[in-house]
């Protein structure tokens, strides 16, 4: 098979894509494409308020990739499932970060409603909420409860873009395409 890695040039060119991955998550992973982003940022030229903004989003958007994960069973080392993508474009004013994971199609019902309760929440009702997810302790097995995507959400001042694509009968690919103005 031959790839054309002009088209996938041209496909990031023509979406903005600074940056791209595909594969395991690791902590030394995070640590780098922190570090670039933060160089990125600094050659852009951009506010220090948007650069911490995109910087603190993409933190927590990388930790959700990292601390799920566990969730899939591991057949092989080479096993698809344990893969992640991440990307994060800007365009005009706005940057991009879309991630991409498997996980377990048992747990999609769950997020599902998590994302919907947090997409349904005003900027006030919002900071309420986290400040009771916070005090309650209500913390999920990966140690998040939530708080991640809360964060995500007040952050950005903006709803939730996320996708469930069913794989196969064990696992579902679940896709979060958050924007940040």
């Amino acid at each position: 098979m031959m790839l054309d890695i002009y088209d996938f040039y041209d496909k990031m060119e023509r979406n903005h894509i600074l940056l791209s991955f595909k594969g395991d998550i690791t902590s030394e992973l995070l640590t780098s494409i922190l570090q670039i982003m933060e160089s990125k940022l600094e050659n852009l030229q951009e506010e220090p308020k948007v650069k911490k903004k995109v910087y603190n989003v993409l933190v927590e958007c990388l930790q959700n990739l990292y601390h799920h994960m566990g969730e899939v069973d591991v057949v092989t080392p080479t096993d698809k499932n344990r893969s992640a993508i991440f990307m994060i474009g800007k365009f005009d004013s706005q940057y991009n970060i879309i991630t991409g994971n498997y996980i377990r199609s048992e747990n999609v019902d769950g997020l599902r409603g998590r994302l919907e309760e947090i997409n349904k929440l005003t900027p006030e009702e919002l900071k309420e909420y986290y400040k009771k997810v916070l005090a309650n302790g209500e913390m999920s097995a990966k140690g998040g409860g939530g708080l991640g995507m809360i964060d995500i959400a007040r952050k950005t001042g903006q709803k939730l873009n996320y996708n469930f694509m069913p794989v196969d009968d064990k696992y579902s690919f679940f896709s979060l395409n958050i924007k940040i103005s």
